[in-house]
């Protein structure tokens, strides 16, 4: 049995360590990927991966990585945090061949996250179709947010980030800086959007108030939208998200710049939503998943945050609809976890954020 260990203190509250950790063996499927961000499993057995520099990957049944990337992929903006990030599957994506790219677009001077949809047949991507492009266009490469969740309205939901360098601007809702848009599957604003018809909002707007958001997903059983976004200097967080709400970022927080300056005294304001759990000190929480498989009993239902500062997987026990503790996974890895995905086999697969990336399988010990 690899080594866990138990994480009891979040947002202030002590929570019940598990009874007994799970035994699970990691194995690698494929090695050579660069900066790989997120995954995507096909009907066929098959997997894709983006990777940051701006490529489109197909693994094989196998577990093989195929050498020819994915033709046809939209040209990313790539520097520092920017690049290629999420590819999502349509839901009717065996019958329609249609996935979701986002992925950071324009220049060093003018830049954000843009949303686009294309088939994909034979190994190429075909009409490819922006749908979304975040504005305005902004300086620096940080803060895209980038990830993608279907609701059960066949919706979509797509995160972004605060730009780093204009966090204020995350409480206008003249702008998409700092927000989630919730946008119908062919780009179209949805007519019951929260800030339809305001003069003045920009109507993709689902909620806002936040800082970076790298993770989001849907649990259909209980109808709730889980998002986590990085906070500064700590204060990361884990929401839950309604329509129309506001986050507080940077009105309210738990944590502190990178100077340890204080950006704000409040951590809590009327009419600004608390958040479910913080983590303080920054775990850089980057992608968010609902685990529901078969292969590990205990672990269905829920939620795994894959975290690139401390390096793990922060399993988020849901029991009764209530967050009831955290385990902290993988740390025995050594290895900063930029994606975290519940398979169509039950198991558990990660992707390791380095230049020569990995994605591995989490199995039952045998």
């Amino acid at each position: 049995m690899l080594k866990t260990t138990i994480s009891l203190l979040t947002a202030g509250l002590l929570l019940s360590p598990l009874a007994q950790a799970m035994d699970y063996r990691i194995e690698t499927v494929t090695e050579g990927l660069e900066h790989p961000w997120s995954l995507a499993f096909l009907p066929d057995g098959r997997m894709l991966v983006t990777e940051r520099v701006g490529r489109l990957r197909i693994i094989e049944a196998d577990g093989s990585l195929n050498p020819q990337p994915v033709g046809g992929v939209p040209q990313a903006f790539i520097a520092a945090q920017a690049g290629l990030m999420e590819v999502a599957l349509d839901p009717a994506f065996a019958s329609n061949q249609q996935l979701y790219l986002s992925y950071a677009y324009g220049t060093a001077d003018a830049n954000n996250t843009r949303l686009a949809r294309a088939r994909l047949v034979d190994g190429q991507l075909h009409d490819v179709q922006i749908l979304f492009s975040a504005q305005p266009a902004k300086a620096g490469a940080a803060h895209y947010g980038g990830r993608m969740a279907f609701l059960a309205d066949d919706t979509l939901v797509l995160t972004l980030g605060d730009g780093f360098d204009l966090r204020e601007q995350a409480q206008n809702p003249s702008n998409h800086i700092g927000k989630l848009v919730r946008l119908n599957r062919d780009g179209s604003v949805p007519a019951d959007n929260p800030l339809v018809g305001q003069a003045g909002a920009a109507a993709e707007i689902y909620s806002l108030g936040h800082r970076n958001v790298q993770g989001i997903v849907y649990d259909a059983q209980l109808q709730r939208l889980y998002s986590h976004e990085h906070g500064p200097r700590g204060g990361d967080e884990l929401n839950l998200i309604e329509a129309g709400n506001n986050y507080g970022w940077p009105l309210i927080s738990y944590g502190v710049d990178y100077t340890g300056a204080r950006i704000t005294p409040y951590s809590e304001l009327p009419g600004y939503q608390q958040p479910l759990l913080h983590w303080t000190p920054s775990v850089a929480p980057a992608s968010l998943a609902l685990y529901t498989g078969e292969l590990f009993p205990d672990w269905h239902g829920d939620l795994f945050a894959a975290t690139l500062a401390e390096r793990s997987v922060r399993r988020i026990r849901v029991q009764d609809g209530k967050l009831a503790g955290q385990e902290v996974l993988f740390e025995e890895l050594e290895e900063r976890i930029r994606d975290v995905r519940s398979g169509p086999d039950g198991a558990l697969y990660l992707l390791t954020d380095n230049a020569e990336g990995r994605l591995l399988r989490v199995l039952p010990t045998e």
